[in-house]
């Protein structure tokens, strides 16, 4: 399988700066759907072509600050002239044992159970979910710390599957917890033209992962983790650890 990391830029030629500001909106929501569909634009080459990239905003503020990463099985074309763009195979070498720091936007959703044959299960925000169980005078207190649970334990069972795990530390209580912060809760609502908005909840996580299976955890990376891949979720970026 032969993957491609690329580091986008708009170009600041002064026939793109004209133009910077309706190809990345200010506003979030905007943003991100603009995002969609500005690097689709690079992949684009027929009618029927199947989405096989992933994507990320990984320096946002204004227009001239603005970097993507991609992960692409095809190299990006830029056929309209709006990006600088820095392409580079993706082939790291890892080996069972070996620790990486990550970084990772996600959307943790999952499908209800659909309450009719042939009905797609409720989309449930599992922050959300957790939230509601609580009595309301202490769920602005808990929030944070439910947030880091649900957050860590939604990423163990995508270790589980994607040849990983967590790797933790000692807390000052004594206890082991994953290296691992859950940050940036958000709810993302991005407009379509004469449809209803995409609505979908994502976090923010980083910390420090153990490689169980190599090959597994490649193939995961590729095809990415969570929902909303097509908006900018879904891409984990690693480094060496060196802790």
């Amino acid at each position: 399988m032969n993957l491609h990391l690329s580091r986008l830029r708009l170009r600041r030629d002064p026939d793109v700066a004209a133009l910077a500001h309706l190809l990345l909106p200010k506003t979030e929501g905007a943003r991100v759907a603009a995002g969609h569909r500005l690097l689709w634009s690079l992949f684009a080459d027929s009618p029927d072509r199947a989405r096989d990239f992933l994507w990320c905003e990984d320096a946002g503020g204004t227009w001239q600050r603005a970097t993507f990463l991609i992960l692409s099985r095809r190299r990006p074309q830029d056929t309209r002239g709006l990006f600088e763009i820095e392409t580079k195979p993706f082939a790291p070498v890892l080996a069972p044992g070996q620790r990486l720091g990550f970084r990772l936007r996600a959307s943790p959703a999952a499908s209800d159970t659909p309450t009719a044959v042939g009905r797609r299960g409720k989309r449930i925000d599992p922050v959300a979910r957790a939230l509601r169980d609580l009595p309301p005078e202490v769920r602005a207190e808990r929030r944070h710390s439910v947030l880091q649970e649900v957050g860590a334990g939604w990423l163990a069972r995508q270790g589980a599957r994607a040849g990983f795990t967590l790797c933790d530390a000692e807390a000052p209580s004594g206890t082991r917890q994953p290296c691992l912060s859950v940050d940036g809760e958000r709810w993302n609502v991005l407009p379509r033209e004469g449809a209803a908005p995409v609505r979908f909840s994502s976090l923010d996580f980083e910390g420090v992962l153990r490689v169980e299976d190599p090959s597994l955890f490649l193939a995961a990376l590729a095809e990415g983790f969570g929902r909303a891949k097509a908006f900018g979720c879904g891409l984990m970026l690693i480094r060496p650890n060196r802790g």
